[in-house]
């Protein structure tokens, strides 16, 4: 078990670099301003130093709004941002002081995007939890499938994709004309709901014609989690706690 000093003081911290990366994208990101004390319990409870991205962004920003908020990757939100998005604490429901025998269980939820989406980073027995890929991999819930996806990527390199356009093709066949405009009124605690859903075959054949609607994340996840339990009896497991 390190101490938070240990986990704060590196000689190569990440965010300095990230940062540069974040100011040579051409990829739209807006960076929340961070809670330090917020985020210095972070890294304590997960044992993540500041010398990943992880720890930098949990450490030095609020979080990070991906394409107008398409994507939402958690940090450690301040004050009225928090509002706008929720941390990644609180996603993870961390105990509100430090315990060491707390863990995220099946793997901690770094990012939720609009459709109701979830990014996680396995832990360390995907199988015994019922998810692909390696321990420490990116997985994906898909709410079009209504199932997890390994993406075959550490969180570092997940980023770098993210950051270099690699969303455009993830979500081609699930972005509509005028998406931007529906996106960019909703805060971080907000999803939308599409009817038909988008795991239906009206939706695959026809996105555009759906309707729409903004709800609570918590509901979006609620209903993808009771889908899942009802149409194969399989629970997806902990997707947020939005």
């Amino acid at each position: 078990m390190r101490e938070v000093n240990e986990l704060l003081n590196v000689d190569d911290p990440a965010w300095p670099l990230l940062l540069q990366e974040l100011s040579g994208t051409d990829v739209p990101v807006e960076v929340l301003p961070g809670d330090a004390e917020t985020g210095r319990a972070s890294l304590l409870q997960l044992q993540v130093s500041a010398r990943s991205n992880l720890g930098g962004i949990m450490l030095s920003c609020g979080g990070l709004l991906v394409d107008r908020g398409w994507l939402r990757i958690f940090g450690s939100p301040v004050g009225a941002d928090a509002e706008r998005l929720p941390g990644l604490a609180e996603i993870n429901a961390m105990p509100p002081s430090f315990d060491p025998v707390w863990r995220p269980g099946a793997g901690l939820v770094v990012a939720h995007d609009v459709l109701g989406g979830v990014f996680a980073l396995n832990g360390g027995d995907p199988r015994a939890a019922g998810r692909p890929g390696e321990p420490g991999e990116i997985v994906y819930f898909a709410p079009d499938s209504l199932g997890w996806e390994a993406l075959g990527a550490g969180h570092s390199a997940w980023l770098s994709w993210i950051l270099s356009g690699g969303l455009q093709e993830f979500y081609g066949g699930l972005r509509w004309d005028g998406w931007r405009t529906e996106v960019s009124v909703l805060n971080g605690r907000q999803g939308l709901s599409f009817f038909p859903p988008l795991w239906s075959a009206e939706a695959r054949q026809d996105l555009q014609a759906t309707s729409r609607r903004a709800v609570p994340m918590a509901e979006l996840l609620g209903l993808s989690r009771d889908s899942c339990v009802q149409f194969d009896g399989t629970d997806p497991g902990f997707l947020g706690a939005a």
